[in-house]
């Protein structure tokens, strides 16, 4: 019986010593938060040693274990945020990743070679606020590139039910331009423009009812062209078209220019 009792206390101290050994490997003070807790460079340095030392006992093979928590922890904690983050953090920054492929080309230069298309634009008319015989013109470029526009959208007045529109009236525009090929418009940006279909204020003719707008005169066919209503009891007298311009500010400026036929 004493053999017995001695040969129980050599296997208890042995079981101590690989608790203990376990326990460092676990971080020293047993608790194992280091191994769970961020996923910094030395944690993942830690999991590598872990993972290659196979010749380790039950000791070993925890610390094993333990490192491999803290590598998963490398592939999805704060590492993998940021780098969601830093995509993201710009509106640009997916496509550059993917080298540009859908955020398109917003240069000035690329829209002096590339006229707008009408399927990549959007058309308003509406009345200018504070004026009873100024319309403002909008051209949206929906696309993802940027565009070039002529300097100001081909636009005639005349009657909805005409059957001949020779007789539409053309209105007047600024005179003496020149420069840059088209007038470049971005993406989800506008060219605006402003007519005035009345600027003296006199007694113009009554049976304009109609506006018509062609966005880009110069490159554009005339089956493009769009019609918008006036609305009844319009007067038309010597009517004045301005250039495309980024405000209606710069555009109403620009129509008290217009001159000469285009």
């Amino acid at each position: 019986m004493r053999t017995f009792r001695n040969r129980t206390a050599v296997l208890g101290a042995a079981a101590t010593a690989v608790l203990a050994l376990a326990l460092t490997a676990c971080g020293g003070d047993g608790s194992g938060t280091k191994a769970a807790g961020p996923a910094d460079g030395s944690a993942s340095a830690k999991a590598t040693v872990a993972a290659k030392d196979t010749s380790k006992d039950t000791a070993g093979d925890a610390a094993q274990d333990q490192g491999s928590t803290a590598g998963d922890g490398a592939k999805t904690g704060g590492g993998s945020t940021d780098a969601v983050t830093s995509s993201t953090g710009k509106s640009n920054g997916g496509a550059a990743k993917t080298g540009g492929s859908t955020a398109g080309d917003t240069s000035d230069s690329y829209a002096y070679k590339h006229p707008c298309k009408s399927g990549d634009l959007s058309v308003r008319v509406y009345a200018r606020e504070g004026s009873a015989t100024q319309h403002v013109i909008e051209v949206n470029n929906t696309g993802k590139n940027s565009c070039g526009l002529s300097y100001f959208p081909r636009v005639s007045l005349g009657a909805a039910k005409a059957t001949d529109h020779s007789g539409d009236i053309i209105p007047l525009v600024p005179s003496g331009l020149g420069g840059a090929p088209a007038y470049p418009v971005k993406p989800k940006t506008a060219a605006i423009a402003v007519i005035d279909l009345n600027p003296g204020g006199g007694n113009g003719v009554t049976w304009v009812d109609e506006l018509n707008v062609l966005a880009d005169g110069d490159h554009m066919a005339n089956a493009e062209q769009l019609n918008f209503p006036l609305g009844p009891d319009v007067k038309v007298g010597t009517p004045k078209l301005g250039l495309y311009e980024r405000t209606v500010a710069d555009a109403v400026a620009s129509m008290k220019q217009a001159n000469t036929k285009p």
